[in-house]
């Protein structure tokens, strides 16, 4: 938690938050946004601070980018709800867009409001479709916070606590995290260790038959900003195809030029059966969606699943404004290119510092992982870092199982200005914490 003593007219309203909102909410900064434009947030005193968190990877255009907000504007005054009463056209619009930028043969679309739900309802239709019960995913994961959601999400402990019975045929197996594996600086060994569990879990616990799909995130985020080793992904490609088991691959933080691709699978040369979205998709607005091969969908009965405000126009009109400005402003390219010059610029500013255990990540989705000076994770520098930054207006939140991991999440349209200023910032931040 990122705390300062709050401004007059902060405090106002942060009053009326602690008297009126469920403090089950919890927020990183001590603040109040008022407004936001491009790489900034600005509170109720006019302050502005850099944003390098971007909503949690959802403004990856940019806060309030104007075409956006243009479509959004436009569309309300047109239509703003059908619900499931009507066909839309900005639904339709938006799934035949999603389909041609997908990868492989992915051209059925379904949409709903939020990444928990677009996980859900995947999950659903791979146990309708394969007639199998069982779900395996990834130690480190997180998929969501509802109760479903909640029993496929392992990345901290704070998400399940106290929340059992959790549901069940889920089978959680070792992400191949190389840096805190028994395998560092060898991912090849650490990639066949996974596969190695996967196999005793077959012999042991479940038969392969059982199993519906595999759940993975290509980069695990609140895990630690890890991304899987490439032979990763394709060995659980072939192991799913030699099973009959579908492989969803969770792109909910990673989507829309987040990771140097328009979607981070695509570094991996796999095609998933089913990809999941949210988050980037729509600029700001709820929107989420998955898609899958139209052999697939096809199975699912009409009426098996559905949702009231899933694929709401406004949502979906701000989802096609926002694909096109990362189109025509080519942010899969900036992000691409920005992202590789701030890994370098951070891995030789700590090639010294050995409390910077490493410096990873795709495009501009970039973790730092921080330990204490023997090595363990270190959530308290972590914590110091992050108030650091936020003192000299600079947004940036930590993840992993320890909470010991900065994530760097600007927006793909950050100047290379504003860039250079947050990592000077973090930079000094983290010298002055690990002293």
């Amino acid at each position: 938690m990122v705390t300062v003593k709050a401004t007059d007219k902060n405090l106002e309203y942060l009053k009326l938050d602690e008297a009126h909102v469920n403090p089950v909410l919890s927020r990183s900064a001590k603040i109040v946004a008022e407004k936001a434009k491009g790489s900034y947030i600005y509170d109720m005193n006019g302050d502005a601070y850099l944003d390098f968190t971007t909503g949690i990877a959802v403004n990856n255009v940019g806060h309030c980018h104007p075409k956006v907000v243009e479509a959004v504007q436009a569309q309300v005054a047109e239509l703003m709800h059908t619900s499931v009463v009507t066909h839309h056209k900005r639904y339709i619009e938006l799934s035949k867009k999603l389909a041609e930028i997908s990868p492989g043969r992915l051209d059925s679309v379904f949409l709903a409001n939020s990444g928990a739900e677009c996980v859900e309802g995947a999950v659903k239709m791979a146990r309708y479709v394969t007639g199998r019960p069982c779900i395996i995913n990834f130690r480190g994961s997180f998929h969501g916070r509802t109760i479903f959601t909640t029993a496929l999400t392992t990345s901290k402990l704070v998400y399940r606590e106290k929340y059992e019975p959790l549901p069940g045929s889920i089978h959680t197996v070792p992400f191949p995290y190389v840096y805190r594996s028994h395998h560092r600086g060898n991912p090849e060994a650490c990639v066949d260790e996974t596969m190695h569990q996967i196999d005793m879990l077959f012999k042991q616990i479940v038969h392969p038959e059982q199993v519906a799909a595999f759940l993975v995130e290509p980069v695990q985020g609140e895990g630690g900003y890890v991304p899987a080793p490439v032979s990763f992904l394709k060995k659980l490609r072939e192991l799913a195809d030699k099973h009959g088991i579908l492989l969803i691959v969770d792109e909910v933080q990673t989507g829309f030029g987040r990771t140097g691709k328009m979607f981070c699978i695509e570094h991996y040369g796999v095609e998933p059966d089913v990809m999941l979205m949210a988050k980037g998709i729509a600029g700001g607005m709820p929107l989420s969606a998955f898609i899958t091969r139209k052999e697939i969908s096809q199975k699912w009965q009409p009426g098996r699943h559905g949702s009231t405000f899933g694929g709401n126009p406004v949502s979906c009109a701000a989802a096609l404004a926002t694909i096109d400005v990362i189109e025509n402003e080519k942010l899969v390219e900036r992000s691409a290119k920005a992202g590789h010059e701030m890994m370098e610029h951070l891995r030789k500013a700590f090639a010294n510092n050995p409390q910077v255990g490493e410096v990873r990540g795709l495009g501009m989705m970039i973790g730092v992982e921080l330990n204490e000076k023997d090595g363990s994770p270190s959530h308290d520098i972590a914590e110091a870092v992050a108030n650091k930054c936020f003192q000299n207006k600079l947004l940036v939140l930590t993840c992993g199982s320890h909470g010991h991991v900065l994530r760097l999440i600007p927006p793909l349209t950050a100047s290379d200005e504003e860039i250079k200023k947050g990592l000077d910032i973090l930079v000094n931040a983290i010298n002055d914490s690990c002293k």
